[in-house]
């Protein structure tokens, strides 16, 4: 038994439908598309959490008042 109740030889005609529907080469420049997306998505995420930790570290210095006191 497969994922959710679907066995391997389902998942293999549902594959061979799709291959003969899109074709290989479609498929191939879908998938390098994707990945492609999954990359920036990753660095931008990487760079805001980046300058997000840089920024939080810095704390103004401010000046002690009489109210602080």
């Amino acid at each position: 038994m497969g994922i959710g109740g679907i066995s391997i030889w389902q998942l293999l005609i549902i594959l061979a439908i799709v291959i003969m529907l899109f074709g290989t080469k479609r498929l191939r420049t879908l998938g390098s598309d994707l990945g492609s997306a999954v990359k920036g998505f990753r660095k931008s995420m990487q760079d805001d959490t980046g300058t997000d930790r840089d920024a939080g570290t810095e704390q103004p210095n401010e000046p002690a008042t009489d109210k602080d006191k």
